[in-house]
């Protein structure tokens, strides 16, 4: 077994009626809701199938499908939870995360500290281990119309 494995994850949510999004796990107020089966925090969502890709475990998709009940309106953080567990049995511990979350709106700057906090504080991490950043599409494709969120997640998992 390799020391080291890095693993990428992508995830997209379109809005919907609602009052806040999730977004690494910190509630961003805002005039519309995530239309997902859970919470729909894109940015842990791609975080877990980085983690998950890295330990060669599958998606998220597999581990947590939305076709199953039990996960419905699952709060993402238990989500990465059981997914650091699963990558733990495995024998990988996570090292460092850098994750963009690309958004028209709402404006994501003001809450970047507070997500790399908790993201840090989920994985474990110090905060100089985990890196976030926002962006826009610069008007171009759904994110760019204001229809939804993406975000990418790479990590680097190191053998325990």
């Amino acid at each position: 077994m390799s020391p080291i494995r890095i693993g990428q994850g992508i995830d997209v949510h379109a809005f919907e009626a609602g009052d806040h999004l999730m977004i690494c796990g910190v509630k961003i107020p805002f005039n519309q809701g995530f239309k997902a089966h859970s919470d729909g925090d894109v940015a842990l969502h791609a975080l877990c199938d980085a983690i998950l890709g890295a330990a060669g475990l599958g998606d998220i998709g597999h581990h947590f499908p939305d076709t199953d009940a039990e996960w419905a309106g699952a709060d993402s953080a238990m989500l990465l939870n059981k997914v650091i567990d699963a990558a733990s049995e495995a024998g990988w511990v996570t090292s460092n995360c850098d994750l963009t979350i690309v958004a028209q709106a709402p404006r994501l700057a003001p809450h970047i500290e507070a997500m790399r906090l908790r993201v840090a504080e989920l994985l474990g991490l110090p905060r100089n281990a985990v890196n976030i950043k926002a962006t826009t599409s610069e008007h171009l494709g759904f994110t760019g119309r204001k229809e939804g969120v993406a975000a990418f997640a790479v990590c680097l998992l190191q053998a325990k």
